[in-house]
């Protein structure tokens, strides 16, 4: 919310108050003096008046990327299956989401954070960040594929065309595939439209951020600052 609607709601101030007390610098927000009422305060921020009282600590934003094993679900909890939550060994996982997800039998790079802005900018189909996988297919993946991906596929049930993708043949059975959306199955969707079997599906980046070589499955660790900068708010 608005900083001067934060400060409102404390009893101990009304909005002259709040008024006066911006006018003389007497607010610190996340350490700075803030005399604009409109300033954004999130959970995350930090309120202070000028004498050092603190009004707001801030909660400590959490930024994780998680090597997700096959056969462990991208959910909070789930009565089958362990699910990715279920890998971290961290006090306050209980406040932490899924930044996206990964099908059950896909592996490979999932972030996690306690930031809900954040994840939206993730996860906003208009960012068209790229999401790079390794896939494995049944049969043999041919040229033609390269450029009918790019064209883009018809999706009928969402009545769409596919944006673009790019295909790069690395074996018979295996492709890089980039891709700037994130339909539902839609690695295994279109490379159905050849009748083409994914028998094998592991992320490798989204945006800027790649999945640490030094993860072995299952493993995980914080992002840096660098990572999270890559999803900040333009």
């Amino acid at each position: 919310m608005r900083l001067d609607r934060f400060l409102s709601n404390l009893p101990r101030f009304n909005r002259q108050a709040v008024r006066q007390l911006l006018a003389s610098g007497g607010v610190r927000l996340d350490g700075q003096v803030s005399r604009d009422g409109r300033s954004e305060v999130s959970v995350f921020s930090r309120v202070e008046l000028g004498d050092g009282e603190v009004l707001q600590a801030g909660k400590r934003a959490r930024y994780f990327m998680l090597h997700k094993p096959l056969g462990v679900v991208s959910a909070t909890e789930h009565s089958d299956h362990r699910t990715v939550l279920d890998l971290l060994d961290e006090p306050d996982k209980h406040e932490l989401h899924l930044a996206g997800r990964l099908d059950l039998n896909t592996s490979g790079l999932l972030l996690i954070t306690n930031d809900g802005q954040w994840s939206r900018r993730v996860t906003l189909p208009e960012s068209q960040k790229p999401k790079v996988y390794l896939v494995e297919t049944e049969d043999v993946i041919e040229p033609v594929y390269i450029e009918v991906f790019a064209r883009g596929l018809y999706f009928s049930f969402e009545d769409l065309v596919t944006q673009p993708a790019e295909l790069q043949i690395l074996a018979p059975r295996r492709a890089r595939l980039t891709l700037h959306e994130g339909r539902y199955h839609q690695v295994k969707r279109m490379f159905g439209h050849f009748r083409n079997k994914v028998v094998g599906l592991h992320r490798i980046s989204i945006g800027d951020i790649h999945l640490d070589a030094r993860l072995a499955p299952g493993q995980y660790r914080a992002l840096t600052a660098r990572e999270v900068a890559g999803f900040a708010r333009d």
